[in-house]
Order: C-alpha cells, then structure tokens, then sequence
C-alpha cells in the first residue's frame, strides 16, 4: 500500500549559544517528516532528521536536495526492513533514523509511541546526567547549580574550549562540595585534546574522581587511541569514533583494535536503531560499558531515542536531557524531574503548529 509522506525544515533556537570545542552554535536545522497509508491519513506516525554541522557525515548545505529522493523512494516500501535496502541510505544515517521513527510510529496506531515497554507505557523514568556546557567560569558554575538544585546525581561537563586550567579548577570546586558517592563527574571533550598532551592531562583530570571522559582526542586516530584507552587514569567512552563505521566487520574490528572502556551511541548519528543495537550486542559480547544520549534532536527525535533506551535494563545514567535547550522545541510528554526522564501521560503532544507544506 503507497504512503503518503510530507517533511518540513524546522530551524530550532537555543536558550543560549552552545558551546563545544568545536564552536558555539544558535540555532539548528532539522527535518520533520510524516507518514501514513494513503487510505487513512488521520493516522500518521513522525520521525525527525536530524544532522550535526562538522560531525555528521551525511550533513550537506542541500541536505533537502538529498532528502526528498529517499523520502520518495520510502512511499511504497513493504516493511520498515526495507528501509536499509535502499540503494545509498547507509550514508545517509539520519535519514535511516527519521524513517525508522515514522514507520514505526505508525505501526503503533501513530500516538509517538515508537516502542512499547516501560519507559513509555508505565512511566518508568530513565535516570539521566545533568548537561554542563562549556562558557565562563560563572556561567559553567551557574548551570551547575542548577542541576544540583534539581536533584540530579551525575553530571556531563563540557571541556576544552576554555582555559584548561579555569576547567580544573572548576571540578577542584565541584569536588569540595561533593564527594564522589555524592555526585558522578563525567566529562566531555569532543576530540579537544591532542595525543601529545591528552595522558598530562587526563592525569590531572583524574584527581577529581572522573567517572570517564568521551573523545579526549579527535576520531580516526586508532593507534593513539588505543594507546590512550590502555593507559588512561580515566576510563575512554567513545563517541564520536563510531561516526561513520558502517558495516559490522569494522565495527568488530574498531573495537578489537582500541578496546575501550565505554562506547556512547547517538543513533540519528551512527545509522539509526539497527546500527544501534549492533554496537550494543557487540559491547555485550566484549563486556564494553555504554549509555545512549541524544545529538541535539527536537523532542520528536528525543522521544523515539528515549523510547528506544526503554528497551534496555538501564543501570547508569543516560545522555538524554536536552529536551529544554530550544525556546521553540515541540511540546511532548517528555519531563525531567529528579535527574530522570519521564515519559507524562498526563501531558499531550501539542503538534497543531507543525506545518506539513512540502508532499512527497
């Protein structure tokens, strides 16, 4: 049966300029898309496509142009299986995602309920870290605040866009108020360190009872990484050295090779939830810790990653908070309370203002 299938661009505003080591950013592109049966267009399910500036590697300035062919090779597929056989799209990872999404949304009667289990039918939160963005000493100071007053017990702090030495001293701060049974430390660096100087560095860091550090230097480095995971005073989670690796053969072989500590999946990045759950099969098999965080998604996509987590038995605090960062997110059901995510029945997905313009 044909589908019909309407997408429009969404530009997502920041509360604040959000700072990584790569740059600060405002505001975000992203795709909304919507499927449903031809012969019942009152149902319909949502996905989101969603791509990073300088990380992802299907993101292009005609990302649209790139777009609406797959869109429409998507109308008259069979099963969501066939989305992964569609000449090209494995490049294409945040289509895979957005497809992923919106089929299965529809497939459970198109009320965002991406997968059943817990998480979303009995509202069992998942805990999550606190997000510290990097900024001013006081501005890093004063988002820590924030988060401890709201209860959460692990934080993620951003480094290596400011002096290092401001950082340190920031976790000095964090470490004599609390302990480390008082609140987890995890760190950030997005590739900002270099092999020379990262072991100096994460031996300083390491003072401070880290629980792990993701990325210290940038991706496609294997041999220093693998030296650094070795030798490192603080366990290595890699994040974005999974960008990229397609198929399952290197995916084995990057992780026989670097033998890290923890992996960090962000599935709109690394080829949607199939791929996802390829990478956690493998950590399970090699005894590799990971968690799942969100890449800057509206809460569409959000939702169907936390969703997605729902599936697991989560033990550790996840990456998926960053559903208050826009002043013009979508509405949803989606809230953080405690330093968990919860999924509210007692609020509605507010989804009147979406304006499906473009058709497939």
């Amino acid at each position: 049966m044909p589908y019909n299938i309407h997408f429009f661009p969404l530009k997502l505003i920041f509360r604040f300029d959000a700072r990584t080591s790569r740059g600060a950013i405002s505001t975000k592109e992203t795709f909304i898309i919507k499927i449903s049966n031809e012969d019942n267009p009152e149902i319909y399910g949502l996905g989101e496509c969603s791509t990073l500036p300088g990380l992802s590697i299907d993101h292009t300035s005609d990302y649209e142009n790139k777009l609406v062919p797959f869109l429409r090779k998507s109308t008259r597929l069979k099963s969501i299986d066939d989305i992964y056989k569609i000449k090209g799209i494995q490049n294409y990872p945040s289509i895979i995602f957005g497809l992923e999404t919106a089929f299965l949304d529809l497939e459970n009667g198109g009320k965002r309920k991406v997968f059943v289990n817990s998480f979303s039918e009995k509202e069992i939160p998942i805990p999550i870290n606190g997000l510290v963005w990097m900024g001013s000493h006081e501005f890093m100071l004063e988002q820590l605040k924030e988060k401890i007053n709201k209860k959460f017990t692990c934080i993620k702090i951003k480094v290596g866009a400011i002096d290092f030495e401001e950082e340190v001293q920031l976790l000095k701060y964090i470490r004599s108020k609390f302990s480390k049974n008082e609140l987890t430390i995890r760190l950030d660096a997005n590739g900002a360190f270099s092999p020379q100087n990262a072991i100096e560095k994460l031996s300083t860091l390491s003072k401070y009872d880290i629980h792990s550090i993701e990325q210290p230097i940038k991706q496609k480095q294997w041999e220093a990484m693998k030296n650094l995971c070795k030798n490192t005073p603080i366990p290595i989670a890699l994040d974005e050295e999974l960008i990229g690796i397609i198929e399952m053969k290197e995916k084995k072989d990057l992780l026989d090779f670097i033998q890290p500590q923890y992996l960090i999946f962000k599935p709109s990045l690394i080829g949607g939830f199939k791929s996802t759950r390829e990478w956690i099969n493998q950590c399970e098999e090699k005894n590799i810790g990971w968690w799942i965080t969100s890449a800057l998604e509206s809460n569409i996509g959000l939702n169907a990653i936390s969703q997605f987590t729902g599936n697991y038995n989560i033990k550790i605090p996840q990456g998926l908070g960053t559903g208050q960062l826009y002043h013009n997110n979508i509405p949803s059901p989606l809230k953080i309370q405690n330093g968990n995510l919860h999924y509210d029945h007692d609020k509605s997905w507010e989804l009147e203002n979406l304006s499906f313009t473009q058709k497939i």
